[in-house]
């Protein structure tokens, strides 16, 4: 702390250490202890009653607040007194749920971008990293922070690790792991999203009891356990959900599904893009109390995050949505902080929370002149003025990609039966959510099932990463891919099990892309008739990089620019946000959680060939 105390250092929330930095803040409070600053704001959101309160002191000791008061009340003595007499002070915004692995940033890069756009701290949904290296999860979380960055990560360990039964790779969580997590750190906020709702209900299906063994372990020591709610609109389903004892859902796409869940008990997370009908659904039916209502940015890569923002993008766009700028900064600060049981250290400017203050020319605007993290000054307009640790990554986390050997075409061929012309094929599309496959009959040519570019029938792989045996699973895929010649794109990042998945006009093309990826431990690569084009590396995990946003960013502009010379299949499909062009959200296309049923995984003992309807565990063969 300062002037000559030997208190503990608080990045991290440790008990016994917490316990004598309150005694410290006490003294302090009372002005028997100096205080390090006094920020002066001309006006101060308090969230607690929703209100703007004029001429506010905040007093700072080391990273936490100690006093708020009317300008000139406070009766200590402050080392400095730093007047922003001229701007509105609200809390630091926090992400309820987001998965900074989609940033594809490291931590404390993640920091450096988001900490300008108002963010300090984030609820980091963690099966992404936990599925790559599940036992080093946690200590993954909390190095940046233990290095100095400004930002406070609370991890909740993923539900989904494995996503599904019919999975496996790095990292298998159940009752003893998420035991250990909530036992080893106060930043563990609880159990991230539960996402395999078939196996919650249903007794028979192998996921049931490691995933209620996770939920008894975050019971156990109090934790939250979040939800995730995708599909499920009857209110059978709904109810069900709440009684499990899932507190929140970010899956809500109508207002009427928001409505359904909310006034079930369950915590609202609202998503940008689903934000404009579902704030006007809750205004048009009257809600009055949105205390159980956050905002999530759930997924946002570093590049969409420099073009429209952070959180703050999201408040903005709640604002233009209609909701009063109180609420929406509510829905950003005290919201989540009370719904993650992290009240004593964030969600509002009050005493003993750490000292993050987001000061605004104009709140409605939300146009952010300072941030302060940790009682410091971390930005100036947008750029970034707080520390930047320098991480060496360990080997555990940069080599994470695995293959054993350098794949060839005959990794990804198809053979047919013997004196057949053609072959039945089983199809799957992007975001397929049907009950059944599609079937197509495909031409056999010198011994292999092809593709049928006529029809939009490509090839599709998902390429073991964790074994070493370099195990490909493959089949047809309707309307994704390129539609240009000895081509092929693929990737690292292939929610939520991370596998590479790859897809192409060409085998050769496959192979090509699949090495590169391993090559550079991960990323995206994309081939042309020979050649790699272009390609991004994510080092960390296979899912980030430890570089800033803006190199990433033109990174992947190189990258697309490149994509834009190929030509791209497409077919709409049930999801609204499939789009035609270069299909960047393929990485969300091998999702396994509800309301999927027939996937491709990489190959187990259950589904040697990767296919399977992980509902239910029944295989089919990808070609007969």
């Amino acid at each position: 702390m300062t002037h000559g105390q030997t208190l503990p250092d608080d990045l991290l929330i440790d008990g016994e250490a917490e316990i004598r930095i309150r005694q410290h803040l006490t003294l302090v409070a009372l002005g028997k202890a100096r205080a390090d600053r006094i920020i002066r704001v001309g006006r101060m959101l308090e969230v607690n009653s929703g209100q703007w309160l004029r001429h506010q002191d905040i007093v700072v000791s080391g990273r936490r607040i100690v006093y708020v008061g009317p300008s000139g009340s406070y009766s200590g003595v402050a080392d400095e007194v730093v007047d922003r007499s001229g701007l509105c002070a609200a809390p630091g915004f926090g992400e309820v749920h987001k998965h900074i692995e989609s940033s594809h940033l490291t931590p404390e890069f993640e920091a450096a971008l988001v900490v300008p756009r108002g963010n300090t701290w984030t609820c980091e949904a963690s099966h992404e990293f936990s599925n790559v290296n599940g036992p080093r999860n946690l200590e993954f979380w909390l190095t940046a922070r233990r290095a100095g960055s400004p930002m406070k990560i609370f991890p909740l360990p993923g539900s989904a690790v494995p996503p599904t039964a019919y999975e496996w790779g790095g990292g298998h969580f159940g009752h003893a792991e998420q035991a250990s997590f909530m036992a080893e750190s106060l930043m563990v906020a609880g159990l991230d999203e539960v996402m395999d709702w078939p196996a919650l209900w249903n007794p028979e299906n192998p996921s049931h009891r490691r995933l209620w063994g996770m939920i008894r372990a975050t019971f156990e020591q109090r934790g939250v356990v979040e939800g995730h709610g995708a599909g499920l609109r009857g209110l059978p389903s709904i109810n069900a959900f709440a009684a499990a004892g899932l507190a929140s859902d970010h899956e809500a796409w109508t207002a009427e599904e928001a409505w359904d869940k909310l006034t079930r008990g369950v915590f609202l997370e609202i998503r940008p893009h689903s934000m404009p009908d579902i704030i006007a659904g809750l205004l048009e039916r009257g809600l009055q109390d949105w205390s159980q209502v956050a905002f999530a940015t759930d997924d946002r890569g570093a590049s969409e995050t420099l073009k429209i923002g952070a959180t703050d993008h999201n408040v903005r766009l709640a604002i233009e949505s209609g909701l009063k700028p109180e609420i929406a900064y509510q829905c950003v600060s005290i919201n989540p902080a009370r719904h993650m049981r992290l009240t004593p250290w964030v969600g509002s400017i009050a005493p003993g929370r750490f000292a993050d203050l987001v000061l605004l020319e104009d709140p409605a605007k939300v146009s952010i002149a300072e941030v302060w993290a940790d009682g410091a000054q971390a930005s100036q307009g947008g750029d970034y003025l707080g520390p930047l640790p320098s991480i060496d990554w360990p080997q555990w986390a940069t080599r994470t990609v695995n293959i054993g050997r350098r794949l060839d075409a005959s990794d990804f061929a198809l053979a047919a039966a013997p004196g057949r012309a053609t072959m039945r094929a089983a199809l799957l599309r992007p975001f397929h959510w049907a009950d059944d496959f599609i079937e197509a009959e495909l031409d056999v040519v010198d011994g292999e099932v092809v593709r049928d570019a006529s029809r939009n029938i490509t090839k599709f792989a998902i390429v073991d990463r964790f074994s070493g045996d370099g195990l490909v699973s493959k089949m047809f895929w309707l309307g994704c891919g390129p539609r240009t010649p000895d081509t092929a794109v693929g990737c690292t990042v292939g929610h939520d099990k991370h596998n590479i998945w790859v897809v192409g006009s060409s085998d050769a093309a496959m192979a090509l892309v699949v090495n590169r990826i391993v090559d550079n431990q991960g990323g995206w690569a994309l081939a042309v008739a020979g050649d790699i084009r272009a390609d991004v590396r994510y080092e960390v995990g296979g899912l980030m990089t430890g570089r800033p946003a803006a190199a990433l960013d033109a990174d992947m502009e190189r990258f697309y620019r490149e994509a834009a010379a190929v030509e791209w299949l497409y077919e709409p499909t049930y999801s609204p946000r499939w789009f035609p062009g270069f299909p960047e959200r393929l990485q969300f296309a091998t999702l396994t959680c509800a309301p999927w049923r027939w996937a491709l995984v990489a190959p187990t003992a259950e589904a040697p060939q990767g296919f399977i309807n992980v509902q239910t565990g029944e295989t089919h063969p990808v070609v007969w």
